[in-house]
Parts: structure tokens; sequence; C-alpha cells
């Protein structure tokens, strides 16, 4: 329905000072803080996407994804036995076997999530985007992030757009679809909240900021407009598309940043695995030492917690 996207136009400046506003809220602390961080533990898609990924390493991360804290740090905490894991595991296509073998070893229920369709440039043709897809599904994915082409929204395609978004998730099968928009690469703002529309359209579970390779990637002022068009598509259809902020997110109180945005945006009902996840790779880390800090007293040592 292009009628809905026709006549757009997002005021930058205003988007940019409410950014700016949101750094200044006030960070939670105690108990209060350590609930927020277990949230979003739950919410992390734990990744690694890296050229030299092999099935040890894909292993260990899967075993952190299955234990994200220490045990005895949950049970002070009184949350040892509230089944806390990762919200899912992501990996290239390749290593998706790796990792559905050792989640299933391990006895776990945590779904694995691969990239997909020309990951991270979207620079292949449609034909091949699709079989890689279909491949990661047969491999044992119940997720695939998607990357969109970039090139379809700077020359303003949005038919083109949707045509292809809409065959990658005709592709996924019963396999959830996160559309990632690399918003660090299409322009403006505007173009942030059309593409957002477009892929919902098209048949997103969610959509996604960025692959984590540009130079600019989650932001707060993107996700201010991403979260915005989830609403005004959530009103019109009273279809409910999940959000995922992904690059660059490293540090515990970014990650509660994100955590109180969508509370404030979207609502509760979207603080959860299903309609909000975090994509990041070093974040768990960063969590677990801010969580050892709030049940010792101290900082953990190099030694103290497992690598994330």
């Amino acid at each position: 329905e292009l009628g809905w996207i026709s006549k757009v136009h997002v005021n930058r400046p205003a988007v940019v000072r409410h950014a700016e506003q949101i750094k200044k809220w006030r960070t939670v602390r105690g108990n209060w803080q350590a609930a927020w961080l277990l949230k979003a533990v739950t919410c992390i898609d734990l990744t690694t996407l890296s050229g030299d990924d092999t099935p040890s390493n894909v292993h260990r991360l899967c075993f952190k994804a299955k234990h994200p804290i220490r045990e005895d740090l949950l049970k002070a905490l009184d949350m040892h036995d509230k089944g806390i894991t990762v919200g899912a595991v992501c990996v290239y296509p390749a290593r998706v076997t790796d990792a559905v073998n050792a989640l299933k070893a391990a006895g776990c229920n945590i779904p694995v999530a691969s990239v997909a369709a020309g990951f991270p440039s979207g620079q292949t043709p449609l034909e091949t985007k699709l079989t890689e897809i279909k491949l990661a599904v047969e491999y044992g994915a119940r997720e695939i992030d998607i990357v969109i082409s970039r090139s379809l929204v700077l020359a303003g395609q949005w038919e083109g757009l949707y045509e292809e978004i809409r065959q990658c998730r005709e592709a996924c099968g019963e396999a959830h679809m996160k559309t990632i928009l690399a918003t660090g690469e299409l322009g403006s703002l505007d173009n942030v909240y059309k593409a957002s529309m477009i892929a919902m359209m098209a048949g997103s579970d969610f959509i996604k900021t960025s692959t984590g390779k540009e130079v600019e990637n989650a932001t707060l002022p993107v996700g201010v407009v991403m979260m915005r068009a989830i609403k005004e598509y959530y009103w019109q259809t009273g279809n409910k598309v999940g959000f995922k902020p992904a690059g660059g997110i490293r540090t515990a109180k970014e990650a509660i940043t994100w955590l109180m945005l969508v509370k404030e945006e979207l609502g509760v009902e979207w603080l959860t695995p299903e309609l909000f996840r975090l994509g990041a790779s070093s974040l768990l880390e960063d969590i677990e030492k801010q969580i050892f800090y709030h049940v010792t007293g101290s900082y953990a040592l190099q030694h103290d917690l497992a690598t994330a």
C-alpha cells in the first residue's frame, strides 16, 4: 500500500533531540538494574559472524547461550530456577548444523538464527539469496536474518523491494524472518521509515537496524523512527512486528537504554523475546560483569567469568 509512505516526512532535528533526551534518562540501580539486565539477557541473539568461525567456537557459544549467567550468581538473585537463557544463537549458514547439534546435545530448545540473502552486502542475485535461505532452513535454522538490497531503497523502487522481501518470506517457510534494513546506508530517516513499512507489509516478523558490519549501526534516532513505524503498522493492521537493534551495543547501560526505549515507544508487551531482540556478540560479557558486581560488591577478575 504505497499510499502509506508516499507523503512520509521525518522531522530529523526533532528525532535527534528526542534521542538526546533518551540518553539522559536516569539509570536504574540495585535490584531493579539486575532485573532489567536479566530481561536483556533473555532478548539477546548471541552472535558469532566471523570468517574464522569453527565448530568448536560455535559449540562454546551454544554452551554460553544456555548458561549466560553463572549459576551461583543466579542463585544469589533467586533466579536460578527461572530458565534464563539467551533468545537465540546467530551464525552463518555453514555453521547452522554445528549450532543445532550443540544445542540439542545440551538439551535446550534455544532457536538457531542464520544470516542469509547475501549478508552483509546484499549484493547477490535474488535466486542466490533464496537458495541460501532455503538451505539455512533445511540445516535447521528456525529464524532467518535477511538483508535488503539498499539500492532499491536509494532508487525509490518500493515495489521491487516489497517483491524481494516477499519472496524471501516465502522461502523462509515456517522459520521466522528478521529483515535487516542496514539503516546506516539508507541515506535518510525518511528512507528508514519507508523501508520499515515495506518490510512489514511484505511479511517480516521482525525489522532489524543493521548487519553490524556498516560504519553506522544501531543508533537511537533510527530506533525511534523504526519503532514509530512498527506502532503505525500495528494501528493500521493489528499485527505486531518485532524490533531488533544490532551492531555496536556493547555495554549493559546501552542495553537498558534500548529496553527502556522499547517500553516507552511500544509498551511492555514488546519486552519479550518474541517481539524484541538485541543483536550482540560482546554485550553479554558486560552484563554478567555488572551482575557479578551487584551480587558480590567487587569487580570480576578475568578468570571469574566464562568467555561470552
